[in-house]
């Protein structure tokens, strides 16, 4: 009889499923305050990036299409100052040697970070893994001015460079380095490559360590050696990384101005002068703020035109 009385209850199921519209709009108004808070922990990094960022490309934009000094009245010149850029020597210069720059800035930090990462990754029980990390990551501390004060010290015509090449016996290789017109720029390139190894090595390790080791054990098996083990295994598996890095040191190369300015504030000439240091000189001491301005957006063209395309090309489909 149980059985009979509970089947035949009858169940509203319908009506217990059917949601009520105070119900939904208790979620509703939940909704919007979760998205409220989140848009409110948004608002102050957005205020800032706008003002410190945004607002001050509009403001050269703007500024690029006037002949102005700073102070006085402007004066509409269109594209006069774009014009400027490209066709005087020593701005196309300046792009040149930034250019230049790429190579000792970024792509022999990469080299070195990799040969490196992948011998500490080889020891990394020993404690000399450790230390090699230290030493190799602690440029990436040192501020930039200190490190360009330091190295123009060492690069000196009696500096710790030329005292250990006379040591050697080079004599006739030592020279001013940062004064020379022909060693100049490859002086400050060494500084800047110094400088960025440390991070490329940071984050080349951390993209090894998520490699599986079984691959390494698998390529063993089948004879694969260490080179042939770098190229398959380690190279492909750390292309994220490495990508972080190329894009990370362009445009401290392109961008370059803390080093240069300590160092050889452009000279010997202008063999050394780069976008970023002459931008400031045409700002702040020509008091040219229109072709100032016009040079820092073809500068920043030139970072995304570079940077954009190595991205796409470093980090394959996964793009």
């Amino acid at each position: 009889m149980s059985g009979i009385r509970s089947a035949a209850a009858p169940t509203n199921t319908v009506g217990a499923a059917a949601p009520s519209p105070e119900r939904d709009r208790r979620r509703r108004t939940r909704r919007l305050v979760r998205n409220l808070s989140a848009y409110a922990l948004v608002v102050p990094a957005a205020a800032f990036y706008v003002f410190f960022v945004l607002r001050p490309i509009f403001a050269s934009a703007q500024y690029s299409f006037y002949d102005w000094n700073g102070v006085g009245p402007s004066t509409w010149v269109g594209g006069a100052n774009y014009i400027e850029v490209f066709t005087n020597p020593k701005l196309v210069g300046a792009i040149l040697n930034a250019f230049e720059l790429i190579i000792y800035f970024s792509i022999i930090p990469v080299a070195i970070a990799l040969i490196a990462a992948n011998i500490i990754r080889a020891v990394a029980e020993s404690r000399l893994a450790g230390v090699a990390r230290t030493v190799l990551f602690l440029p990436q501390v040192i501020p930039l001015v200190a490190a360009g004060i330091m190295w123009s010290w060492q690069l000196s015509t009696d500096g710790v460079v030329n005292q250990f090449l006379r040591l050697i016996g080079l004599d006739a290789v030592t020279t001013a380095w940062l004064g020379d017109f022909n060693t100049a720029l490859p002086a400050v390139g060494v500084i800047g490559a110094w400088v960025q190894v440390g991070l490329c090595l940071v984050l080349i390790l951390a993209g090894m360590t998520k490699i599986d080791p079984s691959l390494y054990e698998a390529a063993r098996i089948d004879g694969a050696g260490p080179v042939r083990e770098f190229f398959a295994i380690t190279l492909p598996g750390v292309r994220q990384e490495i990508a972080v890095c190329v894009t990370v040191t362009v445009i401290s190369a392109l961008a370059a101005f803390d080093i240069i300015y300590i160092s050889t504030q452009g000279g010997p000439g202008d063999s050394t002068l780069v976008p970023g240091l002459q931008i400031f000189y045409l700002a702040f001491y020509q008091r040219d703020i229109g072709t100032a301005s016009a040079f820092s957006i073809v500068l920043m063209a030139l970072v995304l035109i570079v940077v954009l395309p190595l991205q796409r090309i470093l980090r394959g489909r996964e793009s």
